[in-house]
């Protein structure tokens, strides 16, 4: 009898290993019925890891993105999946531990049937606790491994953990391959062992394709006895992302396994909506470079999930690093030569580190170290010496115990810093908290929302939620749009003169819904006081009843004219003119949504 091979589209995790942003709920409500009916995929991932977070930042709610999302593959029985940093859940840094069990008890009501938990660092006791709640909640607990290759990253470390891992109580084994540097033969020795002893336990494969090993890293799981793996699509497979199902599908039924067939009518439907996303407005933040496979990856493990971030930052580092070359009369370095230079002091440092799996945040932690180390070398500084507190916090044992052993010199930098190391259960070091944000969110008047899933999101996401709530997340991230836009219209021509979008353009492009407010008189701007002493000029999001006064025009020295009432129950989304400016009559003043 064939063995049977299922696929997990990982639609969040190829936007992320793609750029910034996730698709809006509008557009995940569009896509979900075309992967549907590609019918192939048994497991869809939706969320977690940044996708709520950016959601936040956009202006969107992830609650109702979340429950949009997972609606329809739960109603057809697709299994959903999400990522879950263990210690950290949904964010960079340590959670709570009643932030963390409050999560799966949400997601579960959400929808979400499976929960990836992983840590960086390998560490039971960053996983354990979780795989109990999530299974407490209803959720199926996938304690994750997180692959790297390293002399302490060999097959009898990835044994050994996963023995830890089901003892804990895992119902399912990931193999998270995050800079696709596993190697297939390692891989195949990984997932037979596991088989071998507990032969019930599903194992999926994750695996990013950077470094080109994926591919023949899927079919050793596959031959190993694994039993999902998860794939992407274009215009988002390859690349930095992950190999496409239909190459992955075409391999494994000519080796004899038994997979489902893809219906390519819906298949060239979803590539075709997902391309649509990315023109509308994902694609703004997505670098070019990523849609490359890179073999430099074998050597610094570095995680493609991170590549959009790590380019921005490379981006924002060259200059600083050439102004410091162009001081001492040294030879600038271009792009490509300061990547691998880059590249290079991962490699160097990452064992000095004690030998942390390269996947969030730890990736991002050695990989600031390493570009902070070529800041440095550009000032004559010596190394190390531009470590931010996350990464000592690493360093000194507070996220968990490191695989791997830290190089002397690092020591002694922290007994010179007077640090002290800790050996115990880091989240002892993180207290409850959800009674603090209960309690202000009664005094501010905040929902909870259904299922407690607005004070989960609150005490996840502090700063961004407040920001998301004031609509300032809103108001940046238009801004943000709007200057790309403008950059790409001009052809991103340097010392051009940069083409503006006019109001109209603007409406048509961030509010296609909008009514504009417009000056019935020449004057200056008086927007609502109550609103304007918010302090944000005038903050956006507030909600108006139908005939309440919004804004006026002040015209011929102390004549008022009342200009603007609401016509419905309507909030403000946008200002043209900012309170106290000049206005032409007719001009368009603001933008209101019902």
């Amino acid at each position: 009898m064939k063995k049977e091979i299922q696929f997990s589209l990982v639609y969040r995790d190829m936007w992320q290993s793609s750029g910034k942003y996730v698709p809006r709920k509008d557009q995940l409500a569009k896509i979900a019925p075309v992967i549907i009916d590609m019918g192939c995929f048994d497991r869809v991932e939706t969320n977690g890891g940044a996708m709520e977070q950016v959601n936040l930042l956009y202006g969107e709610n992830p609650n109702q993105a979340v429950r949009t999302f997972t609606k329809p593959f739960n109603e057809v029985g697709i299994k959903t999946h999400m990522l879950d940093r263990g210690l950290n859940a949904l964010r960079m840094n340590p959670v709570p531990a009643d932030v963390r069990q409050l999560m799966y008890k949400v997601k579960h009501a959400q929808g979400v049937d499976i929960t990836r938990i992983f840590c960086g660092l390998n560490d039971p006791r960053n996983i354990i606790p979780s795989i109990k709640w999530a299974k407490a909640a209803g959720m199926t607990a996938q304690a994750t491994m997180c692959i790297t290759y390293s002399k302490v990253h060999n097959a009898e470390y990835y044994i050994n953990l996963a023995e830890q891992l089901i003892e804990g109580g895992a119902q399912e084994i990931c193999l998270k391959d995050m800079a696709g540097i596993g190697r297939p033969a390692m891989l195949g020795t990984i997932v037979r062992a596991i088989k071998e002893k507990h032969p019930d336990i599903i194992i999926q494969y994750h695996g990013h394709n950077g470094p080109g090993f994926a591919v023949a890293s899927m079919l050793e799981v596959a031959k190993a006895g694994g039993d999902v793996l998860d794939v992407a699509m274009e215009p988002l497979s390859w690349g930095k992302v992950h190999p496409d199902v239909i190459t992955i599908q075409a391999m494994l039924k000519d080796a004899g396994f038994l997979v489902k067939d893809i219906n390519m009518k819906a298949y060239m439907e979803a590539r075709s909506l997902t391309q649509s996303f990315m023109d509308d407005f994902l694609g703004y933040w997505i670098d070019p470079k990523n849609s490359l496979m890179s073999s430099l990856l074998v050597g610094c493990g570095l995680p493609g999930g991170m590549m959009g971030s790590l380019m921005a930052d490379l981006k924002g580092m060259h200059a600083a690093i050439n102004a410091n070359l162009k001081k001492k009369g040294e030879k600038e370095l271009s792009e490509d030569e300061l990547l691998v230079e880059l590249f290079d002091e991962v490699q160097r440092i990452w064992p000095m580190l004690g030998t942390p799996c390269l996947v969030t945040p730890f990736s991002q932690y050695v990989k600031n170290a390493a570009l902070m180390n070529l800041y440095s070398k550009s000032m004559d500084e010596k190394p190390f010496t531009r470590m931010d507190p996350a990464m000592w916090g690493m360093v000194l044992g507070k996220s968990g115990k490191l695989p791997g052993q830290l190089a002397p010199e690092i020591v002694e930098i922290a007994k010179e810093k007077g640090f002290e190391f800790y050996t115990d259960d880091p989240q002892v070091l993180y207290p409850n908290e959800l009674p603090r944000f209960e309690k202000e969110m009664k005094e501010n008047g905040w929902d909870r929302g259904q299922d407690d899933e607005e004070l989960f999101e609150f005490a996840m996401h502090e700063k961004q939620y407040r920001e998301y709530k004031s609509g300032q997340a809103k108001d940046q991230f238009n801004k943000d749009l709007l200057e790309r836009m403008e950059k790409k219209q001009n052809g991103g021509a340097a010392g051009a003169p940069v083409k503006h979008f006019t109001a109209a353009d603007k409406r048509a492009i961030l509010h296609p819904d909008a009514e504009p407010i417009e000056a019935a008189v020449s004057g200056r701007v008086i927007w609502d006081l109550d609103y304007v002493d918010q302090s944000t000029n005038p903050p956006f999001g507030k909600q108006y009843k139908k005939g309440d006064w919004m804004v006026g025009v002040q015209a011929n020295g102390n004549t008022f004219i009342d200009n603007a009432t609401a016509p419905y129950d309507c909030h403000l989304v946008a200002v043209e003119k900012e309170h106290g400016s000049l206005v032409s009559k007719g001009e368009v003043i603001g933008w209101i949504e019902k």
